[in-house]
């Protein structure tokens, strides 16, 4: 089984900066350097027996996710961030204002209705 601290030594490497900044891509002049959101997370445990049947125990783990988070784009000298578009967000935004909309509507037309 791994030990404990040989698995904390090889995650170490894990959330380096070239997890956040990417590769810059240079074309005809720009320069541009992708960036990700990381997050990461570890857990550890240990164990032991006494009695009866020996026993014995280690446990870890460790999980690191990243997502796209946009790009610096370097182009005479001018840096500029571009984030990256969650087209998920939007249609959950436009949906949300969709229906804010229909219902106020409905307000407006009943209290309408009621004053004739």
């Amino acid at each position: 089984m791994m030990d404990i601290i040989e698995m904390l030594e090889q995650a170490q490497d894990k959330p380096t900066v070239t997890r956040v900044f990417g590769e810059p891509i240079v074309r005809d002049g720009v320069t541009v350097i992708p960036v990700a959101r990381v997050a990461g997370g570890g857990g550890g445990g240990s164990g032991r027996q006494e009695g009866d049947n020996p026993g014995e125990g280690v446990g870890g783990g460790f999980g690191l996710g990243a997502t796209p988070a946009g790009v610096f784009v370097i182009k005479d000298g001018d840096v500029r961030w571009q984030p990256v578009v969650d087209v998920n967000k939007l249609i959950v935004g436009g949906q949300v204002i969709v229906v804010v909309a229909l219902l106020t509507l409905r307000t407006i037309v009943r209290l309408r209705a009621r004053k004739r």
